[in-house]
């Protein structure tokens, strides 16, 4: 017998149609989904990932929603009402030694915290894929310089690196974001530069090159889009651990300065209320704790979705399958 494909029968509304026609709904009808869509399905079916995609989405809302939210500017003085109790009256959280509103203040430190962090991650992906697909689609010693410089970033202690710029430089929020910037390009670069290597030797990229195609189109073309998947689940992760990093900053005074706020400069400022009153520093540190959190189920929930070696079939349902489709019964 013939092992040709057979065909299911034509519907009697589309019978009398053309067959060009009904051979490309045919097509339309068997294409299979793509790995972005089919990533997006595993990523709502993953509820950790969902939850923190929920939480990180009311916290960007508050951060460009603030103006309007804030019952008090942030910076308003009362200094008849310093140290209130959470529940005060005009006061949600109460307020901070020089009576400034903590509900308020809260609010506008998101817009300092996520615009770091967000940034962060913006300019070291850049940087770190650029560095990474050069070094590993030309390898030799175009490779061997980029990761020696790799090497040297990263046996230079961050921490210690950072203070000293911001302590030179001065603490203004675009400076740390260089800083913090400066010394988080690495890992990115050697993801990168160990997945162009592995990319370079496909056959896809030999016909590139042998219709002509220029090696920069190659490298930022056809290498980039294979090698986005892992890039963007280190984009995400880069997110919490940059909003740390300003708040261990602002917390040592040398990041975020007055009048402008941040959770770090936030809990920096309640160490000298902690006996006293210590919730004001548990309010910015748990926004720190949630936000982090929630990046960090993100960027797993996106690394199961686009890794094709997951699952998301449940337990419960492969058992069934075994059972039924198993000729041993087990």
């Amino acid at each position: 017998m013939s092992d040709a494909k057979v065909l299911p029968p034509i519907p009697e509304e589309n019978r009398y149609e053309p067959r060009e026609k009904r051979a490309k709904a045919r097509t339309v009808e068997a294409r299979p989904e793509g790995p972005w869509k089919t990533g997006a399905k595993k990523f709502m079916r993953n509820p950790f990932a969902v939850a923190g995609l929920v939480l990180l989405l009311i916290f960007i809302g508050i951060a460009l929603l603030a103006h309007w939210l804030a019952p008090y500017p942030p910076n308003k003085l009362d200094l008849m009402f310093p140290n209130l109790p959470a529940g005060s009256s005009g006061h949600l959280l109460g307020t901070d030694e020089l009576g400034r509103d903590v509900f308020s203040r809260l609010l506008y430190s998101s817009r300092i915290s996520l615009t770091v962090g967000f940034s962060v991650a913006f300019v070291s992906v850049i940087v770190g894929t650029l560095i990474g697909a050069i070094s590993g689609y030309f390898g030799g010693w175009v490779d061997t310089i980029a990761m020696r410089i790799v090497d040297v970033m990263y046996s230079v202690p961050s921490l210690f690196l950072n203070i000293l710029i911001l302590a030179i430089f001065g603490a203004k929020a675009s400076y740390m974001i260089w800083v913090l910037a400066f010394t988080s390009w690495m890992g990115v670069a050697r993801l990168v530069r160990g997945n162009y290597l592995q990319l370079r030797e496909m056959q896809y990229v030999e016909a590139a090159k042998a219709i002509g195609v220029s090696d920069w189109r190659i490298i930022f073309v056809h290498l980039l889009r294979n090698s986005s998947a892992p890039i963007i689940v280190t984009a995400t992760l880069m997110v919490g651990g940059a909003i740390l990093s300003e708040s261990a900053l602002s917390y040592l005074s040398l990041g975020i300065q007055p009048p402008s706020t941040s959770w770090g400069l936030m809990l920096s400022n309640a160490q000298a209320s902690m006996l006293t009153d210590p919730m004001q520093a548990l309010y910015p540190g748990l926004c720190i704790l949630i936000v982090v959190l929630a990046v960090n189920f993100v960027g797993d929930g996106i690394r199961d979705a686009l890794d094709p070696r997951k699952t998301t079939i449940p337990q419960r349902r492969l058992d069934q399958w075994r059972k039924r489709f198993s000729k041993s019964g087990i």
